[in-house]
């Protein structure tokens, strides 16, 4: 048995790490992660992870493990930006108001899918033009759901949470454990 993580992100290896796991292969997906028309939130969070795992070629025996994450401001999903022009504007959505990160996990064995999402709030101070326009020339927004990585240089905007950090870097670590114990993976492998 092989396990694969369906994710390019250094964040999930890294977080995966934590718990003594170390994959056997990593296979990024190749998916249309555009919204459906009228989707909410976590709904489109949780059918893109599903969608990753099964687009990931394994075999039968094979783990794998895929996860999504989206940031949320109301109904509106955000996603990453294309340029500093729209990152800008999601940090300035952001700007002074609570919103939600949602990660959706999915785990696969032949034809047998273990699923979970976890929900956090944050909340991101009120950015003032000078910090917004520092940040932005950092180019941390890259690649970043919402424009910005709690673990990054925007750390100093996020003065509230509440939910999983981990699940907002990227993988809910207690729920990813609890799915891959599930699925019978022992954690901490690297480690003994």
């Amino acid at each position: 048995m092989a396990f694969i993580l369906g994710s390019g992100s250094p964040r999930r290896l890294d977080l995966l790490a934590t718990l003594g796991v170390v994959p056997d292969a990593i296979a990024p997906p190749d998916i249309d992660e555009t919204p459906h028309k009228g989707e909410l939130p976590r709904p489109y969070c949780a059918r893109i992870a599903l969608q990753k795992v099964q687009a990931v070629q394994a075999e039968a025996e094979d783990l794998v493990l895929c996860a999504d994450t989206t940031v949320a401001l109301g109904r509106r999903i955000l996603g990453k930006p294309a340029d500093a022009g729209e990152a800008a504007e999601f940090l300035l959505g952001l700007s002074g108001r609570r919103h939600r990160v949602i990660t959706a996990i999915a785990l696969r064995r032949g034809d047998h899918i273990w699923q979970k999402d976890v929900v956090s709030q944050v909340r991101m101070k009120r950015l003032s033009d000078l910090e917004l326009n520092a940040y932005l020339a950092t180019n941390d927004w890259q690649g970043k759901a919402g424009a910005y990585a709690i673990q990054g240089p925007a750390s100093a905007f996020i003065p509230w949470i509440s939910g999983s950090f981990t699940g907002i870097v990227g993988l809910p670590l207690a729920e990813t454990a609890g799915l891959l114990q599930a699925a019978g993976y022992p954690l901490y492998r690297s480690t003994l």
